[in-house]
């Protein structure tokens, strides 16, 4: 059963909330996999603001130190299927969520994806969204984390990403 989940609150009244990025790294989106579950990457993309001044980053990766975020809550990760159950992540604030305050210090990462962002594009917003094929999707092992990060050359550039996957295993 796939779900997605975004870097924000699941919109209820109000439109999908978009966040702020850094200068330095920071955590858009984490994803926490339980001791029991594994989950693989299925799709995964963002928008984002024209990075006007320099050059920036968005990456996705796995790693083995939790950031410091938002806490989601089960609506905040739901199954692509009406009848389907709720996800299995571990939720919490060291755990799944959106909009690190802290990055904890990462000593293992496997890098899925980066897209580098150019100032000169002049696109605003600028959409990016990848399909992994069946053989290529990334599988995120028991008790890590699968981060969203972005790096952008000045503080106030919005970013709204997602993530859809399946729990395996």
């Amino acid at each position: 059963m796939p779900y997605i989940t975004w870097n924000s609150a699941s919109p209820t009244t109000a439109a999908q909330a978009s966040v702020t990025t850094g200068t330095a790294i920071k955590t858009m989106l984490q994803l926490a996999t339980p001791a029991t579950r594994q989950i693989q990457v299925l799709e995964w993309g963002f928008t984002i603001d024209d990075t006007a001044g320099a050059d920036g980053v968005v990456e996705l990766l796995q790693t083995d130190v939790a950031a410091t975020v938002t806490q989601h809550v089960n609506a905040g990760v739901p199954n692509l299927d009406p009848n389907g159950t709720n996800t299995l992540l571990t939720l919490g604030t060291s755990a799944t969520g959106y909009t690190a305050t802290a990055e904890g210090s990462t000593t293992a990462a496997r890098v899925f994806d980066a897209v580098a962002l150019s100032a000169t594009t002049s696109e605003s917003p600028y959409t990016y969204i990848r399909q992994f094929m069946p053989d290529t999707r990334p599988i995120i092992a028991v008790s890590r984390f699968l981060r969203v990060r972005a790096t952008t050359p000045t503080t106030g550039v919005d970013m709204r990403c997602w993530v859809i996957f399946n729990e395996v295993g």
